[in-house]
Formats: C-alpha cells, sequence, structure tokens
C-alpha cells in the first residue's frame, strides 16, 4: 500500500499540472478499487491552498486523488490563482482514508473520550451539518474537547453546543508527501 501511496501523491501533482495545461496525468495502475482521499497543497512556505477530498469510497481512488488535488489547488474558495509554474512551488500532501467507523457514545465526554490525538480524524453530523478534521489537524488543539468545539463551530454550530441526536465516525489516514522540487541554483 505504500508504494502505492508514493505514486498516488506524485500523480495528484501531476493532475494539477494538467488542469493548468501541462502533460496529461497517467494514473498508477492497481488503484481501481473504491477508496476516499482528502489532498492540502501549501505553499513552501506554509500557506495553505487548498484541501479538498471525500469522506466515503464512491469513486476509484486514483480518480478520487485526481480531482481532489485539482479541486484543492483550484477550486477551494481559499486557493490563490495559480500558473503552471506555481505547480512545483507547492508541497502535496494525500491522505487515503480508512472507511469511516460508527462511534457509540452517551455523551459528549464519551464522544471526546473515543478518540486518540493523532490517530483519529472525525466526522461529526447533526441534522445535515457535517464536518470533519483530519487526524493532522490535532497539532492545533491542546485536546480532544478543543478538537470537538472547533469541529462543532466548522459544523456551523456554537462549540460549546450538544445534543443528544449527534452523530460521529472517526477513521485513520494513510499520508503521503510530495514536497516542492528543489529549486535548481542559478
Amino acid at each position: 500500500m505504500r508504494a502505492r501511496g508514493d505514486e498516488l501523491v506524485k500523480y495528484a501533482r501531476a493532475s494539477i499540472r494538467e488542469a493548468l495545461g501541462g502533460p496529461p496525468a497517467t494514473p498508477p495502475a492497481g488503484c481501481e478499487a473504491l477508496g476516499a482521499s482528502f489532498v492540502t497543497v501549501r505553499w513552501r512556505d506554509g500557506r495553505l491552498q487548498g484541501c479538498m477530498g471525500s469522506l466515503e469510497a464512491r469513486h476509484p481512488l486514483a480518480s478520487d486523488v485526481s480531482h481532489n488535488a485539482v479541486a484543492a489547488a483550484l477550486v477551494d474558495p481559499r486557493a490563490e490563482a495559480l500558473t503552471l509554474d506555481d505547480v512545483d512551488e507547492l508541497h502535496v500532501e494525500l491522505s487515503i482514508l480508512s472507511p469511516l467507523e460508527p462511534v457509540t457514545f452517551a455523551n459528549e465526554a464519551g464522544a471526546r473520550a473515543a478518540l486518540t490525538p493523532g490517530l483519529h480524524g472525525a466526522v461529526l453530523g447533526l441534522r445535515g451539518r457535517r464536518a470533519t478534521f483530519l487526524p493532522s489537524m490535532w497539532e492545533h488543539f491542546t485536546d480532544a474537547r478543543a478538537m470537538l468545539g472547533a469541529l462543532k463551530e466548522k459544523a456551523g454550530l456554537p462549540a460549546d453546543f450538544w445534543d443528544e441526536d449527534m452523530k460521529m465516525w472517526r477513521y485513520t489516514v494513510e499520508k503521503h508527501v510530495d514536497p516542492a522540487p528543489a529549486r535548481c541554483a542559478a
């Protein structure tokens, strides 16, 4: 799986190039099974260009990666306009998601206890609202309480809100990074 992910993250970059008028991107072999992914694109200095993804496996993994890479780089509302020359200034990160695992809990404390910092991504849902954080987002939170509060806000709810109908799923990711290529000395 590791080698396939390394090929897929390079394919994500190639898909961005193709969308900007570069050569056609060729998907790696063996990625026809359904899969869910997120692609995060950052500039060399760490600024976010965009992050887009799928929570559930509904398309062949290579197709999902390509779609999410182009969306993260070009469609995400936070994205700057790009040219083909910009592609080598970007770090591309691919997260291949495990299937969503429903979490059973009696209250908010139980929901927090079901999440392992750094390991689990979480999806929170309530009456048509849904939001997620990838496991890499744990670096921005001090604990599960802070992460869950921010996840509620992302879903359009107050951080201190709780409802007995709240649903939560967790997942893990296999992460692959294709750093911006080294610059040639002039």
